[in-house]
């Protein structure tokens, strides 16, 4: 066990259909997967690096034979698998509790069949949470849960992704993201206070200290888009700033961050398709490297293991949309 503090790195496994869904567009029902592509490739540039991060699962797909064999991969890699929903609709928050818990539970079996442990920790698409969410995750035995992005500019982003967004999509595109309120929101791990139970850890997608914006994949690449060099400065910075300030990094990544607009057709939308694959398989080691150089790498769960019991105890009420 090293020395230097830990920073994790987490995956939403969030497959084509996904985002071809949330874009409105109908071909999404055909189900059509990048994983066969996105996969190795991911697990080779984890490999090259030594690091192993958790990976969040649609039920979905694990349902399917890409799906199965993609949860087997990351399982055999030594990451852990946890649960990203079964359906990827970022409304969670709006689900009556016996959805939610057919929504967890049909995830739950079917990674289980593909090969992996029954999962521990969860994150809701679009960073959706909400007190009923928490207490279904309360009762089925879930440690942490990793839903929240405590940053200011939800409504921008959503503004964006929303743009070119066809009409079908109109049923969840507002329902990203959530409000301007999240930046009140904790930027390290706490616990979630759900009725008197106080063990459900919360590990939000770390946010630049102090300046609240995202540091995560895709905004890495909207930023490389218009040049390299600001996107590493100003990842840089961001280490900098959670080394002066005690933060322990939690590191978001997705399948597009290593895949070029042939591997995603019909993703033109998407912030950084335009950047070359070569360039984006780059940019994630060099970001491996720089977060390895300064911070011991490991999973979301045991991140929270290492770190302890948090301190901080937050009201489940405050997990609603927009807080």
């Amino acid at each position: 066990m090293s020395d230097r503090p830990v920073a994790s790195l987490s995956l939403d496994l969030d497959n084509l259909w996904a985002y071809r869904r949330t874009h409105g567009d109908p071909d999404w029902a055909r189900m059509p997967s990048f994983l066969p592509t996105a996969v190795p490739r991911l697990l080779e540039v984890f490999g090259e690096h030594r690091v192993r991060p958790t990976v969040f699962v649609v039920g979905a797909d694990a349902e399917r034979e890409d799906g199965a064999k993609a949860v087997a991969a990351i399982t055999a890699a030594g990451c852990e698998v946890a649960n990203h929903s079964h359906g990827h609709e970022p409304r969670l928050h709006r689900y009556s509790r016996a959805r939610l818990d057919e929504e967890l539970g049909r995830t739950e079996e079917a990674i289980v069949a593909a090969g992996a442990p029954r999962p521990l920790g969860f994150r809701g698409p679009g960073y959706s949470v909400s007190s009923a969410l928490l207490a279904a995750l309360v009762d089925r035995g879930y440690t942490y849960d990793a839903s929240t992005l405590p940053t200011w500019i939800g409504p921008l982003a959503r503004r964006h992704h929303n743009r070119g967004t066809r009409a079908g999509a109109s049923e969840s595109r507002d329902e990203l993201f959530g409000g301007v309120g999240r930046v009140w929101a904790p930027n390290t791990a706490y616990r979630w206070r759900v009725g008197s139970h106080t063990g459900l850890a919360e590990l939000p997608v770390t946010t630049m200290p102090l300046a609240r914006v995202p540091v995560h994949g895709a905004y890495l690449l909207h930023l490389h888009q218009a040049s390299p060099r600001l996107a590493r400065a100003y990842f840089a910075s961001a280490l900098r700033l959670c080394r002066a300030l005690g933060v322990a990094p939690s590191l978001l990544l997705h399948p597009t961050d290593v895949l070029g607009g042939a591997d995603a057709p019909g993703m033109e939308f998407f912030p950084g398709m335009a950047v070359p694959t070569g360039e984006k398989v780059a940019l994630l080691g060099w970001v491996l490297a720089e977060l390895g150089r300064h911070f011991e790498v490991v999973g979301t769960g045991e991140h929270l293991r290492r770190g302890g019991v948090p301190r901080r105890v937050r009201d489940a009420r405050l997990a609603e949309r927009g807080w």
